[in-house]
């Protein structure tokens, strides 16, 4: 029975995604060390990154690059269009806020 991705945690995203990560690097004929090298990132990011613990989103994409796999990337940003309506919309003034009316005082009684 498969996992319902909805319901995957941080931790096993990171997981999922360090192992697809590795995937490459070997499909590729690729060591840590000289992925490392090419990504400009040292050793222990990249490990980290494969193994799930924890990574930055400028070494993933450092990554991805040499592995020709920015595909990623794009797939999890996919551009976003906006209607001609929504932008119209946009532009409107928005209407003023609305102003409380002032309450009328009653005068204090004189002592």
């Amino acid at each position: 029975m498969a996992t319902d991705i909805r319901y995957l945690t941080v931790r096993e995203w990171e997981a999922i995604l360090g192992e697809q990560v590795r995937r490459a690097r070997i499909a590729r004929d690729l060591d840590q060390v000289g992925l490392a090298e090419l990504a400009n990132v040292s050793v222990g990011a990249l490990s980290n990154l494969e193994r799930g613990k924890g990574s930055s989103l400028r070494t993933l994409i450092s990554v991805l690059r040499p592995l020709q796999r920015t595909d990623w990337i794009e797939s999890l940003a996919p551009p976003v269009g906006v209607s001609p309506m929504q932008l119209l919309l946009s532009k409107q003034k928005s209407p003023r806020p609305r102003l409380r009316a002032s309450r009328k005082r009653e005068p204090k009684p004189a002592r």
